[in-house]
């Protein structure tokens, strides 16, 4: 009885999936990096003796609004009869975000990042200085 209900829960849980985010590729890829900048983030602000519960609630609370952002960009596609094409330019733009973020945290963690890499962070580092 169990083993039917846990299988019914992963049933529910893709079904949940595919109605709000379509079936948009790299989806899990997101996910993944998502994880992987929220624990890159806790260790840098742990090493800078700056981790804070309240600094690392709101960075949970954007990083679920990015995928809320995802699910609107699936309606839109829906709605336009856009086949995707929308939504997988929205994960797309946030996998990029993401990959940047982590390796900018590993960074200043310590560890070594191909130069091509800290270049292209020092632009977009240097662009936000000038917008502000």
């Amino acid at each position: 009885m169990e083993e039917n209900w846990l299988l019914l829960s992963f049933e529910t849980l893709d079904i949940a999936k595919a109605y709000l985010f379509g079936d948009v590729k790299f989806l899990d890829l997101l996910v993944l990096l998502s994880v992987i900048d929220i624990i890159s983030g806790v260790i840098k602000a742990w090493k800078d003796k700056r981790l804070r519960s309240r600094n690392a609630w709101f960075g949970y609370v954007r990083k679920m609004l990015s995928f809320f952002v995802v699910i609107i960009s699936n309606v839109i596609d829906q709605i336009l009869g856009l086949n995707g094409v929308l939504t997988f330019g929205t994960v797309l733009f946030y996998i990029a975000n993401e990959g940047l973020s982590i390796a900018e945290n590993l960074a200043q963690i310590g560890v070594k990042i191909p130069k091509s890499i800290t270049d292209r962070l020092q632009v977009i580092e240097d662009q936000s200085e000038e917008k502000k």
